[in-house]
């Protein structure tokens, strides 16, 4: 007993100094934060998703940030002025193809300590999912000025003659061709061999490989 008496005395009067002056700097940061005004804030805070399902692909117009109302003591708050921003991140994981809404909440964003959300503009993202497609397009040529040296075009030859893209099935079932760019046959008397990029008009579409063609054009007096 005598023995258990004398451990807690050590326990508490060990270092009582640092204890004490422990003790009395947590006193004052509590006091600090404790009297601390609270404020509110808006905060414009891009969009992040995860676990997008294999094979799948967004087909509608992407949401890439939200507007939040928060809550909070002032220090904390005036952190989002050095950069530090919450993060909104969806979890897509298991949506299958059509239409999917997802709700802003507290339970995906993740908020500094102290600081509450009140409301999300808007609270509410909605997405089409389609499956994944590739198909292979023709590469169209385009020529500018030709005939106005005398000169038109006898033959052509483009490399790669087709080009593999890939996106949401029903955006890439409705490219019938890809469109390399404008060639300018003003000056060109005879064989010329150009490097030209290639693109398709629907955004959501991308190529499988870097979208360059080679084309060799030889021409003749008309």
């Amino acid at each position: 007993m005598i023995r258990s008496l004398i451990w807690v005395r050590d326990l508490f009067f060990h270092n009582i100094a640092w204890k004490l002056l422990s003790l009395a700097i947590a006193v004052v940061i509590w006091a600090l934060v404790a009297t601390e005004p609270e404020l509110s804030t808006f905060a414009n805070v891009r969009l992040e998703y995860k676990n997008l399902p294999e094979g799948m692909e967004i087909s509608s117009e992407p949401v890439s940030s939200v507007m939040l109302e928060l809550r909070g003591p002032a220090g904390a708050l005036r952190s989002l002025t050095d950069g530090t921003h919450p993060d909104v991140i969806i979890d897509m994981s298991g949506t299958s193809s059509g239409q999917h809404t997802f709700t802003i909440s507290s339970r995906n964003i993740k908020l500094m300590r102290g600081v509450r959300l009140v409301r999300a503009i808007p609270s509410e993202v909605r997405f089409n999912f389609e499956p994944r497609r590739s198909v292979m397009v023709p590469v169209r040529l385009r020529f500018l000025n030709e005939g106005q040296n005398g000169y038109v075009v006898d033959r052509q030859h483009v490399d790669p003659a087709e080009m593999e893209i890939v996106g949401p099935r029903s955006r890439a079932a409705r490219i019938a061709e890809v469109m390399a760019d404008p060639i300018d046959l003003a000056s060109v008397t005879g064989p010329r061999e150009f490097h030209v990029n290639v693109f398709a008009e629907d955004p959501f579409v991308r190529f499988v490989n870097i979208p360059e063609a080679t084309v060799t054009v030889t021409m003749k007096r008309k």
